[in-house]
């Protein structure tokens, strides 16, 4: 039986090598705690894909033997780290610089210098749910190889504020160099204890802030948007939502950036036009 099946059920059996055989929680816990995160957090999970939630917030509740949602809602409230957990958990904060190499070799040899050339030292980009920073830093180092003016800068936004400061300090591990060209290691990291630290140049161009895509306003007259892995977790109407409100963001001729699975349907009507695949050129 799939998770999607289990809403006209009163609770299905799921078989993990963690917990074993538990029963899932009725779907009008689910229902009450979404809500009463909304009232008491401010956190509105309805744009969230129901069943993707369920499942990672179950996890949790099962990891500190709650018995319901109502247990592990007090335990979220009174416990700052595991309340920075649960939020963590919304999303997959798994990343890497420069992911999907040839759409970021795309940017700089093309959309990038033409950006450039029409902003100048006014240029602006948002990494829209950055997670812990390899986007944002990613199109810093771009900047930096294009010898953009010093003013022109990138703000970095995440629901996360565990992610944010992972992202401010600046550290990563291997993992997350996997497709970073070996030129630019040289460059833009310092190497030490097995561990790539974003020399201090880099990190000056990015602004990192927390932002709720769901729930806050968005800035205007971004020259780029990235948003990158994001919106596949949320349903369809915060999709095109989103996506409305990312174009409304962009300055005439400027460009979005979405993930290698995200391909907008309804572009046209957006007023956007595809540049290549996966980046969208507002128009209107």
């Amino acid at each position: 039986m799939s998770l999607d099946d289990s809403k006209d059920k009163k609770f299905v059996w799921l078989s993990t090598s963690q917990f074993g055989e538990i029963p899932e929680l009725p779907w009008e816990e689910f229902e009450w705690f979404v809500q009463k995160v909304k009232d008491t957090m401010g956190l509105d999970l309805s744009g969230y894909k129901p069943e993707r939630m369920k499942r990672r917030i179950e996890m949790l509740i099962r990891k500190y033997s709650c018995k319901s949602y109502k247990e592990y809602l007090e335990l979220i409230q009174k416990d700052p780290k595991k309340k920075d957990e649960f939020l963590d958990k919304l999303t997959i904060n798994v990343t890497e610089f420069f992911r999907n190499p040839e759409k970021w070799q795309e940017l700089k040899e093309k959309f990038l210098p033409e950006l450039l050339r029409e902003s100048g030292p006014r240029f602006r980009a948002w990494s829209a749910g950055c997670s812990s920073g390899e986007e944002p830093y990613s199109l810093a180092i771009l900047l930096e190889e294009l010898k953009a003016p010093p003013t022109a800068k990138i703000l970095a936004t995440d629901i996360d504020i565990g992610v944010l400061t992972k992202a401010q300090i600046g550290e990563y591990d291997e993992r997350s160099m996997v497709s970073t060209p070996s030129e630019y290691i040289q460059k833009y990291f310092i190497v030490r204890d097995g561990k790539y630290i974003v020399k201090p140049n880099v990190k000056a161009r990015v602004q990192f802030k927390r932002h709720n895509l769901l729930q806050d306003p968005f800035e205007k007259g971004f020259d780029l948007i990235m948003c990158r892995n994001v919106v596949i977790y949320f349903e369809m109407e915060a999709k095109d939502q989103l996506y409305r409100k990312f174009s409304e963001s962009l300055r005439t001729g400027g460009i979005l950036f979405v993930g290698n699975t995200e391909r907008i349907f309804n572009y046209k009507a957006l007023g956007l036009e595809v540049a290549s695949p996966f980046i969208y050129r507002k128009v209107t």
